[in-house]
């Protein structure tokens, strides 16, 4: 965008002194926004945030609010709203700079970048999006909201009834807006309809004005007088407003690896991750570990078993005793356990890193996170293990259905005892998952026994490769 249309733009926002007023649905975007933010960082709070498009403050508000300590920078290129947040908020974490987010001053990395309804205005959405996702911390997040196909469509039927030029910009659909992510992370969008009810068309276009929308002109009598055609056809018809809102969801980089769950404790986990980490010459980490009163723990024997250095292994964030959930077993021990301490270890672009679950999916590990919430963080391709007898289909039918209640992507399953062909059949046939592995019952369980079945172990490039595949939905594997 030139600098005369990028001054329209700034001048039109300026002029918006209406804005609070107007912007209900401004601000039910920037609420749920705030909640998706919320939940993605599941109280691991990001050190730095860049909010662009910031208006007159109503996400940067929540920002303060979900991230007390978080340093934040909030950016608009109209200077009038710049003034009229600093005039909301009055805190000290909080700087404010006017910026052209399509050409983002660099200012250090940032764990967060966000915005609720600016990217609409980007000239060319893909190069934005990739100048801000270069500002990204390593597995950064960019969480954005935009108007996408559909809104507005109650004017813009009115306006094809009576054979009037609708004066709305056409907005993309969520496949156009999914080709736009940059190419260095994994993005998603998510399309949901917010209604917003006003009190006639020309309310309906002067609060659009108001916000400093474009809104139809009246650069004659002949389209004065179309354009009331059109009002009294809405009018007529309307019983609200749609807005399609886009609901966008970057992660700028997913470490090289997997992560090793169950569908129940004690069955194989640890085993398959030796077989992995042999395997795939892989490094290896069990963020929590419990039972060590009546055990080694897992991690000993995945170093015993695939032969492993020191320098490959990663140490716990938590080591309890009890043979309970993590945060039973916290409890017992008078230790809060601090999500900001389950970080992933350093990892290399070249090394795999194979991470261990502890128990299943629902296992809670604090009152607010379940070990899926723990994964979710992660973004990493999960190996779920599984029993191969009676029982299992069920058990790990609920698990991929979990995962995929979340997006987690799934690698696939590792079926541990006696081979069972009916199970793997119906395992795959109504899990649309892959069998990665048959594990049989083993007589002894040594490095030599972990080195003869790490050769059944699917090849890396397979799982997180350029031609990986990836269950990602209960009807293809892609």
């Amino acid at each position: 965008m030139n600098a005369a249309g990028l001054s329209d733009i700034a001048q039109r926002f300026d002029e918006a002194s209406g804005y609070d007023t107007a912007a209900r649905i401004q601000k039910r975007c920037a609420m749920e926004l705030a909640d998706r933010i919320r939940r993605i960082f599941c109280g691991k709070s990001p050190k730095r945030i860049l909010e662009f498009g910031c208006g007159t403050g109503f996400l940067t508000a929540e920002l303060v609010r979900l991230f007390p300590h978080a340093e934040i920078v909030a950016t608009d290129i109209a200077p009038g709203m710049i003034r009229r947040a600093q005039s909301r908020l009055h805190v000290p974490n909080v700087r404010f700079e006017v910026m052209d987010a399509q050409r983002p001053k660099p200012d250090g990395r940032f764990d967060l970048i966000c915005s609720s309804l600016c990217l609409q205005w980007f000239t060319d959405r893909a190069l934005g999006l990739a100048r801000l996702a270069s500002q990204l911390s390593a597995a950064g997040r960019l969480m954005v909201t935009t108007l996408a196909r559909g809104s507005f469509d109650e004017w813009r039927k009115a306006c094809d009834t009576e054979r009037v030029p609708c004066g709305f910009p056409t907005y993309p659909e969520p496949d156009a807006l999914a080709s736009d992510w940059p190419v260095n992370g994994h993005g998603k969008w998510d399309v949901v309809d917010l209604r917003d009810t006003p009190a006639d068309g020309m309310t309906f276009l002067r609060e659009l004005r108001d916000i400093g929308a474009t809104t139809p002109a009246l650069h004659s009598r002949s389209a004065g007088i179309a354009l009331r055609r059109v009002i009294r056809r809405f009018d007529s018809t309307m019983s609200g407003v749609t807005y399609k809102i886009a609901f966008g969801d970057f992660e700028r980089h997913i470490p090289k690896g997997v992560f090793v769950t169950g569908t129940d404790t004690g069955v194989g986990k640890t085993l398959t991750s030796a077989c992995l980490v042999r395997a795939w010459h892989a490094n290896y980490w069990k963020p929590l570990q419990t039972g060590l009163a009546e055990e080694d723990g897992d991690a000993p024997t995945v170093r015993s078993l695939a032969r492993l250095s020191d320098n490959r292994m990663s140490p716990s964030a938590y080591a309890l005793q009890a043979p309970l959930s993590p945060l039973a077993a916290a409890e017992m021990e008078r230790i809060t356990i601090d999500p900001a301490r389950f970080s992933l270890p350093s990892c290399s672009d070249t090394t795999p890193l194979v991470v261990e679950g502890a128990g299943g999916l629902l296992v809670p590990v604090t009152d607010d996170w379940m070990l899926i919430d723990l994964i979710a963080l992660y973004g990493m391709p999960v190996v779920l293990v599984a029993r191969s007898g009676l029982g299992t289909i069920n058990h790990t039918l609920l698990s991929i259905e979990a995962l995929r209640a979340r997006a987690i992507p799934i690698a696939g399953v590792v079926l541990n005892g006696a081979p069972n062909p009916g199970n793997r059949a119906m395992i795959e046939r109504f899990g649309h998952v892959r069998i990665l592995a048959e594990i049989p019952l083993l007589p002894s369980l040594t490095a030599e026994v972990i080195d003869e079945r790490a050769q059944f172990m699917p090849p890396p490039d397979s799982i997180f490769g350029p031609d990986a595949t990836l269950s990602t939905s209960n009807s293809e594997i892609a």
